[in-house]
């Protein structure tokens, strides 16, 4: 070995040796890989952050961005209600619940498929009084399956793309990864749908009581367009008995009535008052087509001041106004109302010395002087009597506030509340669904058939998104994982020395001569299990990062076509099922599923064999030596 050989061996051996180690976060380890690398002269200084720039990198931020365009235009939920079946056993409901999953995973980021399911899968598992792991760990699974069949499906396949690419044969297409990625998925999904589940072992959920919320009690208007007007009392129970939520008052022209009879009609502009977990709120105002009350209430709550009504923020355009009231009539408060932070809902428990106690929304003019919304109460032991506005505040309930994160902060500062968390709970917006949906087929499109490069297409897609304010600008670089950008900008450049110094090569001789020993289809599979063997215990988008060379090394060793190894990489860095740290879904699940680390092998083991014997031969098939 040459001593650059020497060193970029050292380096690799350090940084796996951190990634499993753990103690340092894979970004951390990624940039003190690529500084050890400059440190030594491997890396030129001005070369050092070339890697940011690859478009492997640009292509992965672009998609974490549209695929959150997706989340909070709603535009899945649609697809969430028209897919699974309402009254089936486990095997239908998990096909359906799995295989909707994987097919998300395949044009959006699969960690985001999975947060945006997983509400769903625990209530599944309720309703069909299974432990929630049994199926969370088959979502998650599916997921991470998905994520194989197209180029954006997962990082670790445009990085392949990349590499082949670099090679000089130009990089892959949207749907090349299709073929074997799609066969592989649902040989997965069917697998884990008919017997893998029953593989999970039984754990109660663990970590979860700690935040248990209880339901809420919240107003929403029926109106004109709503399925809810015109229906009777007992054919609205029916559907909210699915969500697991009930009416216990109706308000119409002031009137305030309780215990509504069955055959009581409900008409346009009556407010009902339903008794819900926050979590299902969305669907059932997406179901029924009706609107919070306290969101698209315009007029101001308190009459005392007729003054500040007229400066009252719109649901849509809730600005960040200063407390006073001189504030709010000047020339940059209205300025600043254009330029507002993304809403988002927060819950706040009430401390028994916060001011906040006895007062209502209307006394403290939530609206007007804070540009907050009261969306929902949750008291224990009782039910409010009165309307939300004018609900006197008692310590220890729980108030479910929409508003800048900014204002949400002073308010929580002001009155002595404490912030719980916010909630991912985004009300469905169905133009915005539609034109999310457009511009990611747009997107995908552009780049499938060749008319942009991937990275073009994608950044197109989240500047519509950002035109189109399917996404606050401001919140557009929220929705990026950074740790995983940095890792892929830092280790593009150290994948590269690896091949520069002929490291790789020499590593996939030796494979050749002492394992291999010639054989190409063996070479081929001990490339798909090492790939599959370190997805399971570092970051998947590291490991093919640090198998494409070697892979392009041992194809070149063997005189045999490349791709059927670069497809090897990209299906074994999508195949982490052995461990809670091999992908962040696995992580995802681990404390709502009760899992302990050694849980997961006893579902993961069987499907990766099942994918090694399937893979394989579709490799030869479509990507033959």
């Amino acid at each position: 070995m040459t001593t650059n050989q020497t060193i970029i061996l050292i380096i690799l051996v350090f940084t796996m040796a951190m990634f499993l180690w753990g103690r340092w976060r894979h970004d951390m380890v990624a940039v003190a890989s690529l500084l050890a690398c400059v440190l030594t002269g491997l890396i030129a200084a001005a070369d050092a952050f070339a890697g940011f720039g690859h478009p492997a990198v640009i292509s992965v931020a672009c998609i974490l961005i549209l695929s959150r365009s997706l989340q909070t235009s709603g535009a899945v939920n649609v697809l969430v209600r028209h897919t699974l079946p309402k009254n089936a056993g486990p095997t239908l409901n998990l096909v359906a619940l799995v295989g909707l999953g994987a097919a998300l995973s395949g044009f959006m980021n699969n960690v985001g498929a999975m947060a945006l399911l997983m509400p769903v899968a625990i209530q599944l598992a309720e309703r069909l009084e299974l432990p929630p792991g049994r199926i969370l760990m088959p979502l998650a699974f599916g997921t991470i399956l998905g994520g194989m069949t197209t180029m954006i499906g997962t990082p670790p396949n445009l990085i392949v793309s990349g590499f082949r690419a670099q090679s000089g044969a130009g990089s892959f297409g949207m749907f090349d990864f299709t073929p074997v990625g799609l066969a592989v998925a649902l040989s997965g999904v069917v697998f884990i749908a008919v017997v893998g589940w029953r593989l999970v072992p039984m754990r109660k959920q663990t970590g979860m009581e700690g935040f248990e919320t209880g339901a809420y009690i919240t107003e929403v208007r029926v109106s004109t367009d709503s399925k809810a007007a015109g229906m009777v009392m007992h054919e609205l129970e029916t559907i909210l008995d699915g969500h697991a939520a009930q009416v216990v008052g109706l308000v119409r022209n002031e009137a305030h009535f309780t215990a509504l009879r069955a055959g009581f009609k409900i008409l346009t502009n009556d407010i009902l008052i339903i008794e819900a977990e926050a979590e299902v709120l969305a669907h059932i105002l997406s179901d029924l087509g009706l609107s919070l009350e306290e969101a698209d209430t315009q007029h101001n709550d308190s009459e005392k001041d007729q003054s500040e009504a007229d400066h009252t923020p719109r649901h849509d355009d809730i600005k960040v106004s200063d407390k006073k009231a001189d504030a709010l009539e000047s020339d940059e408060a209205e300025e600043e109302s254009s330029q507002s932070d993304e809403i988002i809902l927060m819950e706040f428990v009430v401390r028994p010395e916060s001011t906040i106690s006895g007062r209502s929304a209307a006394d403290m003019r939530l609206r007007t002087r804070y540009g907050l919304n009261l969306l929902a109460v949750s008291r224990e032991g009782s039910r409010a009597k009165t309307r939300l506005r004018t609900l006197k505040i008692q310590p220890g309930d729980l108030l479910l506030l929409q508003g800048t994160a900014e204002v949400l902060a002073e308010f929580a500062a002001d009155f002595g509340c404490v912030p719980l968390a916010s909630r991912e709970l985004h009300i469905p917006d169905k133009r915005k669904a539609l034109i999310a949906g457009g511009i990611m087929a747009a997107a995908v499109g552009g780049a499938a058939f060749g008319l942009l490069p991937a990275a073009i297409s994608f950044a197109l897609g989240v500047l519509g998104v950002m035109v189109f304010h399917i996404i606050a600008p401001r919140a557009v670089y929220d929705a990026i994982d950074w740790p995983v950008i940095v890792l892929l900008g830092a280790l593009i450049p150290v994948a590269g020395v690896l091949e520069s110094t002929g490291m790789a090569d020499l590593v996939a001789r030796f494979m050749i001569d002492n394992i291999v020993q010639g054989h190409a289809i063996m070479g081929l599979a001990l490339i798909l299990i090492i790939t599959m063997f370190l997805s399971d215990l570092m970051n998947n988008a590291a490991t093919a990062a640090v198998m494409c060379p070697i892979a392009i090394g041992t194809a070149t060793a063997l005189g045999v076509n490349a791709d059927s190894f670069l497809m090897a990489v990209a299906i074994g860095a999508s195949c982490a099922f052995l461990t809670p740290i091999g992908h962040q879904n696995n992580t995802l699940i681990l404390g709502p599923g009760g899992f302990r680390f050694g849980d997961y092998w006893q579902l993961g083991l069987p499907l990766e064999i099942l994918v090694i014997v399937v893979s394989i031969p579709l490799l030869l098939i479509f990507w033959p030596l």
